[in-house]
């Protein structure tokens, strides 16, 4: 990825969804794990609004979306990314399987960074898309076993990996 830009994004979007998740987590974590997960929810705000600060200062600064049919693309695999979730989402309460609506989201928002590889040239996305799956299907298995609810792992999980990439996000625009 050579786009500035796109760097503090990263920092500005995969912040906000790290707070997002941080913030799902609070659910039915252990009562041990509050306070952590209160001050990763705070730390990736922070990076977020760092992000945004950055974004809108280089807001001018061309993207990977401004390419071709880039944007496009974009706009395709998120759209197919929200109806997926949404629906699986519905179903899986329908179910009585609300339990498992943290794992599938994850599940669905991982796989949706594989289609934006791509879009923004940037095979760091497979490494996060593999997190994410990998994190929504162990939290199957480690939630039961710690005897908390499945959220309070995928939150955690797909928080830190998510805010680990915001991080990325300002390191590499600080380097470039």
């Amino acid at each position: 990825m050579e786009y500035v830009r796109d760097y503090t994004m990263y920092a500005a979007i995969f912040g906000m969804f790290s707070f997002v998740w941080f913030g799902w987590a609070q659910e039915k974590p252990r009562a041990s794990w509050r306070i952590c997960i209160g001050l990763a929810s705070a730390a990736a705000l922070l990076v977020c609004l760092a992000g945004v600060y950055l974004s809108v200062k280089n807001w001018d600064a061309p993207s990977a979306l401004s390419e071709g049919t880039a944007f496009r693309q974009y706009l395709i695999t998120v759209y197919i990314e929200f109806i997926l979730a949404g629906i699986g989402a519905f179903v899986l309460y329908k179910l009585k399987r609300q339990n498992v609506v943290a794992p599938w989201i994850a599940f669905i928002v991982g796989i949706h960074f594989i289609g934006l590889t791509n879009v923004f040239d940037d095979p760091g996305l497979y490494l996060l898309a593999a997190l994410l799956v990998a994190i929504s299907i162990l939290s199957l298995w480690i939630a039961p076993k710690l005897q908390v609810a499945n959220s309070a792992i995928v939150g955690i999980g797909a928080g830190t990996v998510l805010f680990v990439y915001a991080v990325l996000g300002l390191i590499r625009y600080l380097s470039v």
